[in-house]
């Protein structure tokens, strides 16, 4: 029972990540074979538009895979959650847009690209928010200070309820 918690991330991340890696390269495989065997697509546009989610995967790769020690192949580490939200559920967002962009390019033609513009718009539009929540927390914190009135003097409840 000793590190139950650990051995199971480290078995979920290995999961999830052989899972990514496989529906990666089947959907790259399949692009690329439907681009030189049935329709021809804009293969520079493929690579530009590859690359965030090829990056985004080999930061998931590298942070998630659990570590083992090389000789005991005893679990060194775990790996970062891959079902936490934030910066790690962003990086699945953008593997799997470039995955339904690569299929809607096969199905659509080069204006299938155009779905991948879903991804900077999002990020812009959670920058905002996170701009908003950073506003809103600066406009607390001077907030937070209150006059010396207002300030509660020593003594009970009932002294300072009286005042």
């Amino acid at each position: 029972m000793a590190q139950k918690a650990k051995k199971d991330r480290a078995k979920a991340n290995t999961s999830t990540l052989n899972n990514l890696h496989i529906g990666t390269l089947s959907v790259h495989a399949l692009f690329l074979v439907f681009n030189f065997l049935i329709r021809r697509r804009s293969l520079l546009t493929y690579v530009l538009l590859s690359i965030p989610s090829l990056v985004a995967e080999y930061i998931l790769e590298s942070t998630g895979r659990p570590k083992r020690d090389p000789s005991t192949k005893a679990l060194k580490g775990p790996g970062e959650d891959l079902s936490a939200p934030g910066l790690t559920e962003y990086l699945f967002d953008v593997i799997w847009v470039t995955w339904a962009s690569l299929i809607a390019v096969m199905l659509l033609g080069n204006w299938g690209w155009m779905l991948w513009a879903v991804v900077p718009v999002y990020g812009l539009y959670k920058g905002y928010g996170l701009l908003g929540m950073a506003k809103g927390m600066m406009g607390n914190s001077q907030g937070a200070q209150q006059p010396e009135e207002q300030v509660a003097g020593p003594g009970n409840r009932r002294q300072r309820r009286a005042a």
